[in-house]
């Protein structure tokens, strides 16, 4: 439940009494990269030329397989990036900053140049960390897949309230969130701002599938969830494209020659376990994706947990989880079938051994 006091504006006021008015607020820019299989947290710890320290995160996440916050190697002034983290899962996230003061119309041209600017930044700045953790992550990969999302925070005033805000500049609010600099349709408009919410009078949280707008002076307990919601994403799709990958070797018939110790009982599984090649890999999958999902703990919080909710539906994180264990099953499938075959051979092989052995202890005994 959010405290009456937390409603209280702390701002000086930001809107205007005229048509185009001016408001003021931050742009919260979430990178996150994938840069290997797994990152050696211990190793990390005990690195003098690195220095990290604990996440201290919010009452809503619990407190195990946290990662930790690491130094930018060449922190610049005007990076504006206020957290660098390091998964244990390998990945990176960055978080930035931008203060703004202005119109809602001059802010869509702005925020295109920004996300612009800072797709650039986060790059540079999640390599520079690269590099000084390479040595400690396995399979390193700088950088297999990137994602990004983009918080557009207002400050609260006690003169609009959030409903008001929406029907007033709701076409100003639905190009924000498309990163378009001219205005959206109607029904576009509609079909983006029909996705928010609001817990006082004052409050009006717009989710969208790239960007959210956030006004609510309870914004920074939010930040968490978008920067989660924005990590899973990249899990989900590096999963979904490592199975991909699976796949087309399978269609492609790409399978490769096997060495003749396969075939042989006993010592066959070391050279050849497409069974447990996949367990292992639903493994993997199942504990980073359990790991993500369980983290967040929102028991007795229906306002925050809606807003959980709507970020994931927005994010499509559940249609992209069923594609990863839809793909699972058919890999599951077409390997059992290679399986049973390699089981075949191996039987073959094991009855041949039984008659020659029989036959040579026949041969032995005649001629005894």
């Amino acid at each position: 439940m959010k405290n009456v006091s937390d409603t209280l504006d702390t701002h000086s006021p930001q809107i205007d009494t005229t048509d185009n008015p001016v408001f003021s607020g931050n742009i919260y820019i979430f990178a996150a990269f994938d840069i290997g299989f797994e990152t050696d947290f211990k190793a990390i710890k005990q690195c003098k030329d690195i220095h990290t320290e604990h996440v201290h995160v919010s009452k809503f996440f619990k407190h195990y397989h946290l990662p930790l916050e690491i130094e930018l190697p060449h922190p610049h002034e005007n990076s504006h990036c206020i957290s660098s983290k390091i998964h244990q899962f390998g990945a990176v996230s960055l978080t930035y900053k931008i203060p703004v003061t202005e119109t809602l119309q001059d802010l869509r041209t702005t925020l295109v140049k920004l996300d612009e600017k800072y797709q650039r930044q986060s790059v540079n700045d999640a390599y520079s960390i690269y590099k000084k953790i390479k040595p400690f992550i396995v399979k390193p990969n700088f950088f297999q897949l990137k994602s990004t999302y983009t918080v557009i925070q207002i400050n609260i005033n006690k003169n609009i309230t959030g409903g008001e805000l929406k029907e007033q500049y709701g076409h100003d609010i639905a190009s924000l969130l498309r990163f378009e600099t001219e205005s959206l349709s109607d029904f576009q408009k509609e079909a983006i701002i029909d996705s928010s919410v609001g817990y006082f009078k004052k409050d009006l949280i717009i989710i969208d599938t790239q960007a959210s707008f956030v006004y609510d002076p309870q914004y920074k307990e939010l930040l968490d969830f978008f920067e989660l919601g924005n990590i899973q994403q990249l899990e989900l799709h590096y999963f979904d494209k490592l199975l991909d990958k699976q796949l087309a070797t399978l269609y492609e018939r790409k399978v490769q020659n096997l060495p003749l110790l396969s075939y042989m009982p006993f010592i066959g599984s070391r050279y050849f376990d497409p069974i447990g090649d996949l367990n292992k890999l639903k493994v993997d999958i199942s504990v980073i994706t359990e790991r993500l999902e369980s983290s967040i703990k929102l028991a007795g919080e229906a306002y925050f947990s809606e807003i959980y909710n709507l970020i994931i539906k927005q994010l499509d994180l559940r249609s992209w989880q069923k594609s990863i264990d839809k793909k699972l099953n058919i890999i599951k499938e077409i390997r059992y079938v290679y399986q049973n075959k390699v089981d075949a051979n191996r039987e073959d092989l094991i009855s041949i051994l039984i008659v020659t052995l029989i036959m040579i202890e026949v041969f032995l005994a005649m001629v005894k």
